[in-house]
């Protein structure tokens, strides 16, 4: 059988694959079909064809998956946000943990290394503590309002996937804590009636542009972000005195303004309008204070079982010195320093190295340093020989020539964070010469996405 673009077929998912897509195979060739899972038969119709693989999208549900379940949120399909609701979350767990396995298998060539049951998030929605909505002056329509009198002209919500300018105008997103909801439609209110026109995508003309919400878990207090595209106290001011005097658990409002046309939520500069310029949480016994733009990490709870466990496989006695290389706001340096002699962080974001600098004063910590600059140029600069290494390199892995003077140092250990499977599989494949890769432990940080966090515990081998 030859598979051609628009051509409906019926077939049984076998498979979900590294990515999130259910997986068919039609005369050997493999069909990756959205929004289906293990145990679907569907009738898809083939979108893309390729020599090695063809793409589909469902058109009719045949017979459904009993790994399958209903997704509560009315958004769930045509919602970037998370596209695994209709999956059981035992089996999302499962699957992460698949993925794990299976590149360190197929990339990393490492067979019968111990990859552990993933670590579950203690909550499965409203897990989140920052949300990112967008502005737009053309609200994309749900299927079931074609044809209705709905206003097209606003938006303020979550993308549609794999889009910079097709923007719901989401009501409320079961993602974050439901207080953030009730924030989210009374800034939307606030911005329609206000005068003031959202932000156009492909025009770059307007001024409502980004709502960032951030929440602190211990402290239940929220700090609203609105991000806009010129300075106007007299605009954004009326809104920030709204959400004090109606949110009793706001504590902070600032105004980010930015003139870029990139569709991040960051601005060039930003205005304190009410409260606190930061918010305070807490991992474990650590407290962080949070400005609009500082990195932490989004799944408070999970975050707490991903740096035990980091500090499990460290197996530290007190006595070592600790290079943690990629060390952003300092998190994993604060949570090792009480377990070691000293930590080194190196990092190359100004800004974050200023914020790791101060989570260590605020926790009382005083054996950890900071390094900024590229770890190429600063790592050959550490005269300290390091008993274990700390690796929590970005989503695309470690740079070669990093990876190269990890090997040259030659520490005793390395436990190896990883956002991404199939770049961690990689790297491994490098350090596997001369480390055994003795255990990963897959943490969910992600509910109702293909996405999982992984640490990995590295031996030196004996020569």
């Amino acid at each position: 059988m030859t598979v051609k673009k628009k051509e409906i077929i019926e077939c049984d998912v076998i498979d979900v694959a590294f990515g999130g897509k259910g997986l068919a195979k039609i005369d050997g060739l493999a069909v990756f079909i959205d929004q289906t899972v293990t145990g679907d038969r569907v009738a898809a119709r083939i979108v893309r064809k390729k020599r090695n693989y063809a793409e589909a999208v469902i058109q009719e549900m045949l017979t459904p998956s009993p790994m399958r379940v209903e997704a509560p949120c009315p958004y769930s399909g045509y919602c970037g946000g998370c596209k695994w609701q209709f999956i059981d979350y035992s089996y999302q767990t499962a699957l992460k943990r698949r993925h794990v396995a299976e590149s360190l298998e197929h990339i990393a060539l490492i067979n019968g290394t111990t990859v552990h049951s993933t670590l579950p998030s203690d909550e499965v929605f409203g897990y989140r503590n920052k949300m990112e909505f967008s502005c737009s002056d053309r609200r994309w329509l749900m299927p079931h309002e074609m044809g209705t009198d709905v206003d097209l002209g606003f938006a303020l919500g979550l993308h549609v996937p794999g889009t910079f300018h097709k923007v719901l105008d989401t009501q409320a997103c079961l993602l974050q804590p439901e207080a953030g909801n009730r924030i989210l439609d009374a800034v939307r209110s606030h911005m329609r009636a206000s005068g003031q026109p959202v932000y156009g995508l492909r025009t770059h003309e307007g001024f409502w542009r980004f709502l960032m919400l951030r929440h602190s878990v211990a402290c239940d207090q929220w700090m609203v972000n609105i991000v806009t595209a010129s300075e106007d106290r007299s605009a954004v001011k009326p809104l920030a005195d709204m959400l004090l005097a109606q949110f009793p658990e706001v504590a902070s409002v600032v105004n980010n303004i930015t003139a870029r046309r990139s569709g991040v939520a960051i601005g060039e500069r930003e205005i304190l309008l009410a409260g606190a310029p930061v918010l305070t949480d807490r991992i474990g016994a650590f407290e962080f204070e949070i400005s609009a733009n500082s990195f932490f990490q989004t799944n408070t709870r999970s975050a707490r079982k991903l740096y035990a466990t980091v500090g499990q496989f460290s197996g530290l006695e007190g006595h070592e010195t600790v290079l943690d290389l990629y060390c952003g706001t300092g998190t994993i340096a604060t949570w090792l320093a009480g377990q070691a002699r000293e930590v080194i962080g190196l990092e190359m974001v100004e800004s974050a190295v200023a914020d790791a600098q101060k989570n260590c004063r605020t926790n009382g910590i005083a054996n950890c340093r900071f390094i900024l600059g590229d770890i190429r140029h600063t790592l050959p600069t550490i005269e300290a020989i390091p008993d274990l290494v700390v690796i929590d390199p970005p989503r695309a892995g470690m740079h070669k020539d990093v990876l190269k003077q990890v090997l040259i140092l030659a520490a005793e250990k390395i436990v190896y964070v990883s956002c991404n499977p199939a770049t961690m599989a990689r790297d491994m494949l490098e350090l596997k010469a001369s480390y055994n890769v003795e255990e990963v432990q897959p943490v969910d940080m992600f509910p109702h996405t293909f996405h999982i966090e992984s640490v990995a515990r590295l031996s030196r081998k004996r020569t």
